[in-house]
């Protein structure tokens, strides 16, 4: 079956079918009509810009909007810092920030962490196709449990954010994924507020920290009204990725 990044789907409207991939869009299309499925899961794979990862149900779809923000490594954030060293990735589901950390920061050794085993073996898998097993490291963790302090010079995560009421609001295709790496508690910002709390003591100086929180900037705001959040241009808007450095969060 022809496979296409969505950057190449524009360019490709002139291609003309075979039989056998006709045959083929067919059936994912029934498929997808029939069992509300998400096609990421019918077909294996999903696309970050160029990059194509594997997923399974076990992991949610790929659709970060820090991976728009690495195309440039984090640039401006990043342009006047020492290179980068070392970075986590937080709630990585299927590793697809942290291959995208690896080869935007190619002398970056990045730690991945997530607390689903059944995820971490989709990141896994990752790691192999793109050849990053030595630099990338997998461990399974609640957040920060058991990491030494003062280790990383950027952290960055796309954590469960959804509140309750929006969980119950939810498609079906949505609910197909795993609840774990959605539900993100009664506001949505159960797991932001204690990666918020606990980041500064994890960062080097100087260090960075990057989170995605979807459409939830207001709440956020209100939250922590005294934090100088930056927030980034990324094809959503201005209210779903927030950076700050580690002088700026709370001790």
């Amino acid at each position: 079956m022809l496979r296409l990044s969505h950057d190449e789907l524009a360019r490709s409207f002139a291609y003309e079918l075979s039989a056998r991939e006709r045959r083929s869009a067919s059936r994912l299309i029934e498929e997808r009509v029939r069992t509300r499925r998400p096609l990421a899961y019918l077909i294996k794979e999903a696309w970050l810009g160029e990059h194509r990862f594997y997923v399974d149900e076990r992991v949610v779809v790929p659709r970060s909007f820090i991976a728009e923000l690495l195309r440039d490594r984090l640039s401006p954030w990043f342009a006047r810092r020492r290179e980068l060293r070392t970075a986590l990735d937080l709630c990585t589901g299927s590793g697809c920030l942290a291959v995208l950390l690896a080869l935007a920061f190619p002398d970056a050794t990045v730690d991945a962490i997530d607390v689903s085993q059944p995820a971490l073996a989709v990141a896994r898998r990752n790691l192999r196709i793109y050849r990053l097993g030595r630099r990338v490291r997998l461990s399974r963790r609640d957040l920060f449990a058991g990491l030494k302090p003062a280790r990383y010079d950027l952290i960055v995560s796309n954590p469960p954010y959804v509140g309750t009421a929006a969980m119950r609001r939810l498609p079906p295709e949505y609910r197909r994924e795993p609840r774990l790496a959605l539900a993100g508690g009664r506001d949505g910002l159960e797991f932001v507020r204690r990666i918020l709390l606990a980041a500064r003591d994890f960062l080097r100086p100087g260090g960075l920290l990057v989170v995605e929180i979807g459409h939830n900037r207001s709440r956020l705001e209100r939250a922590f009204p005294r934090l100088p959040f930056i927030w980034p241009e990324t094809s959503a808007g201005c209210d779903c990725v927030f950076l700050l450095s580690r002088e700026d969060l709370p001790e």
